[in-house]
């Protein structure tokens, strides 16, 4: 299985402080690396056929960053289109169906998780999301986004976490005609139709949305 993915870059980053004061969240360093340059690292396998960036925040810094990369970028610099908004209008640079969408603030040990997505996925779902155990999820302190029912569907509940990373088909965005909304529309749109489903991540995940996340990452990647 092979598609393309979209990474957003476009949120202001707000919890991170000071540390985006003066660029984008996603080029703050872990471990000595910008956060987007982890995340696009993972997407470096054949079966990813065409990167495409979302920029809004500094959005210049980001473009001469990644000027050597093969990506190609959706420019939201006159509106924050929020993360169902952001694929909505990337839609076009993607040129596929489905897609994955990936956020460019956490970091990954273990097994590629854009590989085991696409190996995860089944002509019968509409939305993959990858999860991880609670006690697994370093640097979140939220409650859990969803339980994994037997038959792989997902349903809206304190458990495992959302990592950031999806499969997605997308189709249903032709029926929404906002401009900036949140990924949350979509996924109850098509978990009422019960097309979303979930895959649990045995590796290290690390949300890096914060400062404090940032040691905790290293730790966890053992830098």
């Amino acid at each position: 299985m092979n598609a393309p993915i979209l990474f957003f870059a476009a949120g202001l980053g707000t919890r991170m402080g000071v540390l985006v004061k003066d660029k984008p969240k996603p080029l703050v360093k872990v471990a000595g690396r910008a956060l987007i340059d982890h995340a696009l690292d993972l997407a470096e396998i054949p079966q990813v056929e065409r990167r495409v960036v979302n920029i809004h925040y500094r959005a210049n810094m980001i473009t001469e960053h990644l000027r050597n990369r093969a990506v190609v970028f959706s420019d939201e610099t006159t509106q924050l289109l929020e993360t169902g908004g952001g694929l909505k209008k990337a839609i076009p640079a993607l040129k596929g169906n489905p897609v994955l969408t990936m956020n460019t603030d956490a970091v990954w040990k273990g097994p590629n998780p854009i590989k085991f997505l696409l190996e995860s996925w089944k002509d019968h779902m509409e939305a993959l999301l990858v999860l991880v155990p609670k006690d697994r999820a370093v640097g979140h302190s939220g409650r859990g986004d969803f339980n994994i029912l037997d038959n792989g569907q997902l349903e809206r509940a304190p458990g495992p976490v959302y990592t950031g990373l999806q499969m997605i088909r997308t189709d249903c965005f032709a029926n929404i005609e906002e401009t900036a909304f949140s990924m949350n529309v979509v996924w109850d749109q098509i978990a009422a139709r019960g097309g979303l489903f979930g895959c649990l991540y045995d590796g290290g995940w690390c949300d890096v949305g914060q400062p404090d996340s940032i040691p905790l990452a290293e730790a966890m990647l053992d830098v």
